[in-house]
């Protein structure tokens, strides 16, 4: 394999007619995803979409996202997986930037694009996954006037393959270059190191746009197992996945486990078939990951990547001690240190937090037309600089204190906002916890945590501040809680602290410390 357009047509000549994906709608064995992307490919080239030119996705989780990811790499063509959760303006901006030269779109987006074609100088082709529109080719009309695949030349590994685009949180988004070697080596050093195999049953609402969505679904392809792949997420509805179809594994995000801890399902729940699951995406207490496993009775492997790196950069070994707060090891063949913050080209004493840098084949090929922001993560050797700080034990675990940015300067003291959350939600009442900032005349910034108790809780503010004295220093203290219905999330339940502020008006908010 060279790529992952390569993935089904491998897998169909080991798994044939195993079944494969089960969704909502409609489950698929390994032959049916690889006709039918076959088809995506031959009816795109149908239209014009040539080698090398970008093809944008936009919808939730369901097969046609699935199998067109699939077809637009057969067809020689560059992947570009949208966020569902950007506007309107975001996704025109997208699709420009990346000169896509056509779009495949669910029905509920359809209004978003339809004026595309006018605006974007290279769109010309908008596929509706749902009823056709006067502007948009329904999805059944692409694949069933379809004739063979395209002809294309095997992909060049260190080519082009898909261009995801980050959140845009410090301005436009940029578009982080993925070759097809690092998005296939991604999938497949995660599926080794969670062995996974072809008896694996997986359950997951991890949106597909994103990379540790792409890994868990290409991962399990790649092993030969079937992934249950939910629409969205809902506590109970997975509780239910799980049992029903005897999972193996669960993916997703700490906010996922909390929210399952939390539901009323959780007590007799059949968690029997479960043999590990896996967390990423943000930091997660240990007294969440404690009582998943004492449910699960297996454990839950921590893990840690981003966009530039087309998945994961580091996560546990199945096989290996399960250490619980930290991210894990690199992956195989990937090069993880921690670089000073004053010096990067030194690495700090162990235990002491500098920036998390990666170097290796999954490392990104830059930003999309964007080289002074390549510059800036990309240094002459090679290494990418994550934002992320972190230390590292002895034995070469990483664990990441919070990113650089979300940082809180307090009175001349850096505190990290990851440090408080996992304090906060080990306290009994608390179902999910995030911590921002708000200004202050004589300190700067204070730390201000917003707080989701748990079905019937009661607690106060100084309750919550007198919890995290006796693990954190003074300063590190939140100086005021906000008791909250929700907290705002992405497509792939990352708690978004720039968001938090505009919580202000509606929460019940408490001094403390």
């Amino acid at each position: 394999m060279r790529g992952p357009g390569d993935i089904l047509t491998a897998a169909v000549a080991r798994y044939g007619t195993k079944t494969a994906l089960v969704t909502s709608a409609r489950t698929l064995t390994y032959s049916e995803l690889d006709e039918i992307s076959n088809s995506v490919a031959a009816g795109l080239a149908d239209r014009g979409v040539a080698p090398g030119q970008r093809v944008s996705l936009l919808a939730t989780n369901r097969w046609e996202w699935i199998v067109a990811y699939h077809g637009a790499l057969k067809a020689g063509a560059v992947v570009n997986p949208l966020n569902v959760m950007l506007t309107a303006d975001e996704v025109a901006y997208v699709v420009a930037d990346c000169e896509a030269s056509a779009i495949l779109v669910s029905g509920d987006r359809l209004g978003d694009v339809v004026g595309l074609p006018g605006e974007v100088k290279f769109l010309q082709t908008v596929v509706s996954f749902d009823e056709a529109a006067e502007v948009a080719l329904g999805f059944g009309e692409l694949i069933d006037a379809a004739a063979s695949p395209p002809a294309v030349d095997p992909p060049d590994p260190a080519a082009l393959s898909t261009i995801g685009y980050t959140s845009g949180t410090t301005g436009r988004p940029k578009g982080a270059m993925q070759s097809h070697r690092s998005v296939l080596l991604n999938c497949a050093l995660t599926a080794t190191m969670h062995v996974r195999t072809a008896d694996d049953v997986v359950v997951s609402a991890l949106p597909a746009p994103h990379v540790y969505g792409n890994v868990v679904i290409n991962g399990t392809f790649l092993a030969g197992g079937t992934v249950v792949l939910m629409e969205k997420f809902d506590p109970a509805a997975a509780l239910g996945l799980i049992a029903e179809h005897r999972a193996t594994l669960f993916e997703g995000v700490p906010a996922m486990y909390s929210m399952l801890l939390a539901a009323e399902e959780i007590e007799g729940a059949d968690l029997s078939s479960i043999t590990r699951s896996t967390v990423g995406g943000q930091t997660i207490s240990t007294a969440v990951m404690e009582e998943w496993e004492r449910r699960s009775e297996a454990p839950l492997l921590e893990l840690w990547g981003m966009t530039e790196l087309s998945g994961l950069g580091t996560t546990h070994a199945l096989y290996a001690p399960n250490v619980h707060g930290s991210i894990g090891v690199a992956l195989p063949g990937v090069d993880v240190r921690v670089a000073s913050l004053e010096d990067p080209s030194e690495t700090p004493p162990v235990g002491e937090p500098g920036e998390l840098v990666v170097r290796g084949p999954i490392v990104t090929l830059g930003y999309w037309g964007n080289e002074e922001a390549t510059r800036e993560v990309l240094d002459s050797d090679g290494w990418l600089h994550t934002g992320d700080v972190a230390h590292a034990d002895e034995e070469g675990h990483f664990f990441v204190v919070d990113r650089l940015k979300d940082m809180i300067v307090t009175g001349g003291y850096n505190v990290y906002p990851a440090e408080i959350e996992r304090v906060l939600v080990e306290h009994e009442a608390v179902a999910m916890a995030a911590v921002g900032r708000v200004p202050d005349d004589v300190k700067g910034e204070l730390a201000r945590a917003y707080v989701v108790l748990t079905r019937g809780a009661s607690v106060t503010a100084d309750d919550l501040v007198a919890h995290c004295r006796g693990s954190l220093a003074s300063y590190k203290l939140p100086r005021s809680v906000a008791f909250v219905d929700e907290l705002p999330m992405t497509s792939t339940g990352k708690i978004m602290r720039r968001e938090l502020h505009r919580l202000d008006e509606g929460a019940m908010a408490s001094s403390g410390g």
